[in-house]
C-alpha cells in the first residue's frame, strides 16, 4: 500500500484525471478524489476495486468451507429436512451453521442478523456458477453508473431487503401455493444480483438511459419467470432484492446523477463489516448448538 505523494490519478468517482493532492475534483465535485493517495494501490484489485474479486473468492471460500462441514453433520446425524439436492450440494446443517436464512432461522431461532450472512451461501454447485456469472456480469455495470462505493452499498442493501421479504412471507404467510411461498431456510446471492438489477432500472430511468434500464429489467423478468417455472427458487428472496436495489437508488444519498464522496466509502467499509460479522455470529451461535448437542449424545 505504497502512497502516491505526486502525480496525477483518475478520480474514484468519475475516472477523469486530477491531481492526487486535490481535495475536490474539478470534473466532478468529488471530495479527496485521489483518495488520499491510495487510489492506484485500489485500483490494482480491479475495475470495481476488487468488488468482484472479493465477492468471488467468499462465496466460493464459504462454499468449500460448507461442502467440508458437510461430512461432520452426517455422523452427528442432525435432524434437519433435507431442501432438495444437487451436484455437490452441503447438507442443510452446514448451511444453516454458516448463516442461512429464512422463516425458520430468523423467527423460530431468533437468528436475524442472517438475513445478510446467508446471501453468501450456495446450495449446490450449478447454483453458486450461476450467481458468480451474473455478479461478473452485473457488477462492473452497476460500479459504472453509480461508482465503486456505492455498488457495495447497494449490494449489501439488497441481500438484506431479500431476506428480510421471504423470512417476513415464510413466517406470516405459510399457506400461500408452494410457488408463492417465503423461504422457510435460503441461501443465495441471488437477492443481491436483483438488486443490481433494480439499481440498474433505477438509473436508465432517473437519467434517461431507457436502454440499459429496460434491458436490465428484461434480463430480470425472464429470471423472475423461470423461478416460478423452476420450483425450489426463491421468488420472494429475489423479489424483495429487486425492490430493496430500485427503491434504495432512487433515494437521493445514492443518485447516481451526483458524485460519490468519502461518506460512501465509510458505509461501504461498515457494509462490508456487518457481512463478516453476520457470518461469524452465526458459526459462534452454531457452536453453542453443536457443542451442546454433543454433550447430550
Amino acid at each position: 500500500m505504497k502512497r502516491q505523494r505526486k502525480g496525477s490519478v483518475l478520480c474514484y468517482a468519475c475516472e477523469n484525471l486530477v491531481s492526487v493532492n486535490s481535495k475536490k475534483c474539478v470534473h466532478c465535485g468529488a471530495n479527496y478524489p485521489g483518495m488520499g493517495g491510495y487510489a492506484r494501490n485500489f485500483r490494482r484489485l480491479g475495475s470495481n476495486f476488487g468488488f468482484t474479486k472479493i465477492t468471488v473468492c467468499a462465496c466460493i471460500g464459504l462454499y468449500l468451507l460448507s461442502l467440508l462441514l458437510t461430512p461432520v453433520f452426517i455422523h452427528l446425524e442432525i435432524p434437519v429436512e433435507e431442501q432438495g439436492v444437487g451436484l455437490l450440494s452441503p447438507h442443510p446443517a452446514s448451511l444453516f451453521f454458516l448463516g442461512a436464512t429464512g422463516s425458520i432461522p430468523v423467527f423460530e431461532v431468533g437468528r436475524w442478523w442472517t438475513v445478510l450472512s446467508a446471501g453468501w451461501l450456495h446450495g449446490d454447485l450449478l447454483h453458486i456458477t450461476f450467481n458468480l456469472l451474473w455478479i461478473r456480469y452485473l457488477a462492473s455495470r452497476v460500479a459504472n453508473a453509480y461508482g465503486v462505493l456505492r455498488l457495495n452499498i447497494i449490494y449489501t442493501l439488497s441481500i438484506i431487503s431479500g431476506g428480510v421479504l421471504t423470512s417476513l412471507v415464510g413466517y406470516f404467510l405459510p399457506a400461500l401455493p408452494l410457488a408463492l411461498q417465503g423461504a422457510p431456510v435460503a441461501v443465495g446471492a441471488s437477492g443481491g444480483i436483483f438488486g443490481l438489477f433494480g439499481a440498474l432500472v433505477s438509473y436508465g430511468q432517473r437519467m434517461k438511459k431507457f436502454q440499459a434500464g429496460q434491458q436490465a429489467l428484461s434480463y430480470a423478468t425472464v429470471l423472475f419467470i423461470l423461478g416460478f417455472i423452476s420450483g425450489n427458487i426463491d421468488n420472494w428472496g429475489h423479489l424483495g432484492g429487486f425492490l430493496g436495489g430500485y427503491v434504495f437508488t432512487q433515494m437521493p444519498w445514492l443518485d447516481a446523477g451526483q458524485p460519490q464522496r468519502i461518506l460512501d466509502g465509510v458505509v461501504a467499509i461498515i457494509c462490508l463489516g456487518l457481512t463478516a460479522l453476520s457470518v461469524l455470529a452465526s458459526i459462534l451461535h452454531s457452536l453453542f448448538f453443536v457443542l451442546t448437542l454433543i454433550n447430550t449424545t
